[in-house]
């Protein structure tokens, strides 16, 4: 060939495309089908084509590799939804001797709270800053020989403990109650208040909770109703607020499932 004719590229010389030479092509024996017959869901049946796996029937026969689940009495015994959901914690049936006064004969008890502590953190605050006081003063006294100072002092930490003792049995024998008829609040010790509003007068209610409150499960409730002068209006420190305020909604929006979850537990309880 003279040096100045173009050179053909497809002569001998040139250079050939693997694809294009068997010789060069990579035979991989996992794609070479050595039986031309047989179909491709015969080569692959557990291949649905759609690059999902199908488990054969007897996959999971041997018991090695699957159990069926067991389930005891106790467990089952939580899924029974039969009685409606247990959302409430469970309170006396019957008043304390404190509310049973309060109660006529065709009323229903629902139950009764008493205050959160967090209601007494104020006197019991100043009671131990009291004694803490009082008592530096009381030392600081004796040492100076001053015997009557020591004295009014001493009387003064008596007089803050008996205070302080007062409010502990005011909040004792403070109660708000739930019944089918109405909501109450009684306290005092000497002087008793019982504050109430009818269930059928109420218009609005609310519970408010401060950060603090959430922490501790406490809040406020406030009740509105029809009429202009409230006897009950605010209640503080009322606790688990979520659980009371369901309990009173409830009560006056689905009486008759109240009923009807009280008296399957009250049969439940017989049996």
């Amino acid at each position: 060939m003279d040096p100045g004719e173009p050179r053909d590229q497809r002569g001998e010389g040139a250079q050939r495309s693997p694809d294009d030479d068997e010789a060069f092509r990579f035979r991989d024996p996992a794609f070479e089908d050595t039986d031309p017959g047989r179909t491709h869901a015969e080569t692959y049946p557990d291949d649905d084509r759609f690059g999902n796996r199908t488990h054969r029937a007897d996959e999971y026969d041997d018991p090695d590799q699957y159990e069926s689940p067991v389930f005891t009495e106790e467990e089952l015994e939580g899924l029974d939804r039969s009685s409606g959901p247990r959302r409430f914690l469970p309170l006396e049936d019957e008043p304390t001797t404190l509310v049973a006064r309060y109660l006529f004969p065709t009323e229903r008890y629902r139950g009764e709270w008493k205050r959160h502590w967090i209601h007494l953190s104020l006197p019991l605050s100043i009671g131990a800053g009291a004694t803490l006081l009082l008592g530096y003063l009381a030392g600081f006294l004796t040492r100076q020989n001053v015997d009557g100072m020591v004295t009014v002092a001493v009387l003064i930490w008596l007089g803050v403990i008996s205070w302080v003792a007062w409010k502990v049995f005011d909040w004792y024998f403070d109660r708000f109650i739930l019944t089918n008829k109405r909501v109450m609040v009684v306290n005092g010790i000497v002087t008793r208040k019982v504050a109430m509003m009818p269930l059928l007068r109420v218009t609005d209610m609310k519970y408010e909770q401060s950060a603090l409150g959430r922490m501790l499960s406490y809040g406020t409730f406030v009740l509105e109703s029809a009429g202009q002068d409230q006897a009950l209006r605010e209640v503080k420190h009322l606790p688990n607020p979520n659980e009371l305020y369901l309990r009173v909604v409830e009560e006056m929006y689905e009486p008759q499932a109240v009923e009807a979850r009280l008296g399957k537990d009250d049969e439940g309880d017989d049996a």
